[in-house]
């Protein structure tokens, strides 16, 4: 097949699809399914865990393997983004990782309290092949979309991957909702996590056909090449001191994107604990439908925050979006009934669906002209990262020690408000390098 050119709708198509077929495990994995499937498996009374030879409560430890996984991710990104650059096969990486998160959702099937341990290496792999292959998916972005054209793009890409995702999860939802019984509900789940991974591998052959490879060099991968990673990081490290508008926009996306990642990762554990449902059964029908009801009304956040950001520009837009993260955490605290988790819900899939489509596209306007993409996105993912492991951490930490969440997602507060100070640091007069 001949290469499509830059820019062409096609390939722009083609890149925005891969959210179709990797959001569903974000969707029905971290945010819906999985976290009710996983506290089904506890009874009201015991909450704590005999694991890794001490008693941990039941969030805390799904937290901990989480921020784990998330530490992970950021060791090895430097590693395959310097062998993905030299031997250019990003593409190949990409689907590796993207395999390897689709078959250890399968594995989620046989998930069990009793036999914790292969269960959380599932959900430990299935974390580092989503992600992992993000930081290919990402690192895309300047090689297929010019300047202008990339906060729409990256916009669609996030529609798409909403849309797919809520598909997938309302037949989840009458696959649980229609079970006589609280065991043949579970069944449902577990069967769920299968669809999961089938629908990313069978859906991400669209873009893999479009997408092109990258430069090809035939030498061997030696230990520089390897390390190389690592050194593109320090070169990017250096750079940002002579590009003052991406520093500063870095280090407030680090910051308050360890507190959206975290909410995010959390919300429905949190829902499943802390909202005063009815029973069991109205639990998980409840959360299921706010975790739906957040995917429809971030598509709309979506597009509103592009539209937004054309008109009064990406920082301002993102400050107003940290704000309003700020008032939604401190509400949280309060909230007891349904009622208040599903406005909840409507808000955060607002903010959340702004806030995601337009720091990536922020970031990728504010590089500084070059052919090597993959090391500023990498960067990039890796600053992520490893915010997401210090939220993660954090927000363990305090359910651990006081027993509720509650506390927790107060403190995450205080990352949005240092994010908006960081972000009113950057202005149009921090001029790009030419």
């Amino acid at each position: 097949m001949v290469p499509l050119e830059k820019g062409s709708k096609k390939l722009l198509n083609a890149w925005a699809f891969y959210d179709w077929a990797n959001s569903v495990y974000p969707l029905t994995i971290s945010s819906a399914v999985f976290p009710i499937f996983y506290k089904a498996q506890f009874s009201q009374d015991v909450t704590y865990l005999p694991v890794f030879g001490t008693e941990i409560k039941d969030t805390a430890l799904i937290t901990f393997v989480t921020a784990a996984a998330f530490l992970v991710v950021a060791f090895i990104s430097p590693f395959l983004s310097g062998i993905a650059d030299y031997v250019g096969n990003k593409k190949n990486f990409m689907r590796f990782f993207c395999y390897l998160g689709a078959f250890s959702c399968i594995g989620l099937y046989w998930f069990n309290i009793e036999n914790i341990y292969p269960g959380l290496l599932f959900y430990f792999l299935g974390l580092i092949g989503f992600w992992g292959s993000l930081v290919f998916y990402n690192s895309y972005l300047p090689d297929i979309a010019f300047p202008e054209q990339q906060d729409k793009i990256s916009a669609r890409g996030y529609s798409l991957g909403y849309v797919g995702s809520v598909i997938l999860l309302i037949i989840n939802l009458v696959m649980i909702m229609g079970a006589e019984t609280g065991a043949d509900a579970v069944m449902a789940m577990r069967y769920s996590f299968i669809m999961v991974g089938v629908w990313w591998i069978v859906f991400s052959q669209y873009t893999y056909y479009y997408l092109p490879k990258g430069n090809q060099n035939a030498e061997k991968v030696t230990k520089e090449v390897l390390f190389n990673g690592f050194r593109e990081l320090r070169k990017v490290w250096g750079l940002l001191s002579e590009n003052l508008r991406l520093k500063r926009y870095l280090s407030g996306f680090f910051v308050y994107s360890m507190a959206v990642q975290t909410v995010m990762l959390v919300a429905t554990y949190f829902g499943e604990g802390e909202i005063e449902w009815a029973s069991k059964e109205e639990s998980q029908k409840g959360l299921i439908v706010c975790i739906l009801l957040i995917q429809l009304v971030a598509v709309l956040g979506a597009v509103l925050t592009s539209r937004a950001s054309a008109k009064f520009g990406n920082i301002p837009v993102l400050i107003v979006i940290n704000i309003s993260w700020i008032l939604f955490c401190i509400c949280a605290y309060f909230i007891t009934q349904p009622i208040h988790f599903y406005v909840m819900a409507s808000w955060c899939g607002l903010v959340m669906g702004g806030v995601q489509a337009l720091s990536r596209s922020t970031y990728s306007k504010f590089l500084p002209e070059t052919d090597d993409t993959a090391s500023f996105f990498s960067f990039y993912d890796v600053a992520e990262k490893i915010g997401i492991v210090i939220g993660m951490c954090v927000y363990g930490i305090i359910d651990q020690i006081t027993g509720s969440p509650r506390f927790a997602i107060v403190f995450l507060a205080l990352f949005f408000l240092i994010g908006v100070l960081l972000l009113l640091r950057v202005n149009k007069k921090d001029a790009l390098p030419k």
